[in-house]
Formats: C-alpha cells, structure tokens, sequence
C-alpha cells in the first residue's frame, strides 16, 4: 500500500449475492452509504449496474445539511464476485484524473458468510486528514448493520 491507495476487509454474516447486491440497489445504498454523521439521500441515487453505467448519489451532513455530490462510472462488474468503479466528483472539476477507482471484491467465507476486500486507488496522494479511509471504513461498518 501506498500514498494513493488503501484496502479494507470486511466479513459480513450474510450470503455473497445479498452483499453484492446492496452496492447496486439503491433503496440498500440509502441505508448505508456514508460515514458516521451523514445520510444519503434515497431520492438521490441512481445506479446503473451495467458496464459503462453511472451512479450518483449525494450525502448529507446531518450536523448542518450541507451536501456532498458523488458520481462515477461502471468499469467491471462480474456478479456476485467483483465491481470496479470510478468514485469522484461530478461536476467534473479536475476532470477524469481527478476520479478514484474503487475495486470491491466478494469471496464466500462459509457458513453463509461473505468476506469483501473494497481497494481505493486515488489519482493523487491521500493523506490521514481527508478522511477517505475513515469514511469508508464507517459505511462499511454501516453495511454490516444493514445485513
């Protein structure tokens, strides 16, 4: 791992496909999409789940409302075993080399369990203070309410 990068695993108590399935159903990503302090919008989301589809969603801080826009394109999905995506902003400011490209692999773990390995490869250097690692690492401890 390096400055651009970083990986989290999970094993969620619940089947491969149902997993799968709540990165690409909206009314799921409502329930658990965004870190601790934050809703998504379920009006706001679309999903695509076909290779070269879109998705957008918007967070919403519940301390003070504000908004955070989130969108990004389909590069591989192979259910229920593997998504990759582009996860950026979607007013384009900085345009596409400014996209992160996420990886969320699904493995059967046993026993009806599921063990998810999420790999975010930024365009540019992250550091501790964006957040990003933090923030993802809360919507999946969210997901596992969810399951």
């Amino acid at each position: 791992m390096n400055d651009r990068e970083f990986t989290l695993v999970r094993v969620f108590d619940a089947p491969r496909d149902l997993v799968f399935r709540a990165w690409l159903e909206p009314d799921q990503l409502a329930e658990w999409a965004g870190p601790e302090g934050f809703t998504t919008k379920p009006g706001s989301i679309v999903a695509e789940p076909v290779v070269g589809g879109r998705y957008e969603s918007v967070m919403v801080s519940d301390a003070d409302g504000a908004e955070y826009r989130s969108a990004g394109v389909f590069r591989e999905i192979v259910a229920p075993e593997r998504l990759v995506f582009t996860w950026g902003d979607p007013t384009g400011d900085g345009g596409a080399d400014h996209e992160s490209v996420i990886t969320v692999a699904f493995a059967e773990a046993g026993d009806g369990k599921t063990t998810m390995t999420f790999h975010l490869l930024a365009p540019g250097p992250l550091s501790p203070g964006d957040g990003a690692a933090t923030g993802w690492g809360q919507s999946l401890d969210r997901l596992a309410g969810v399951l």
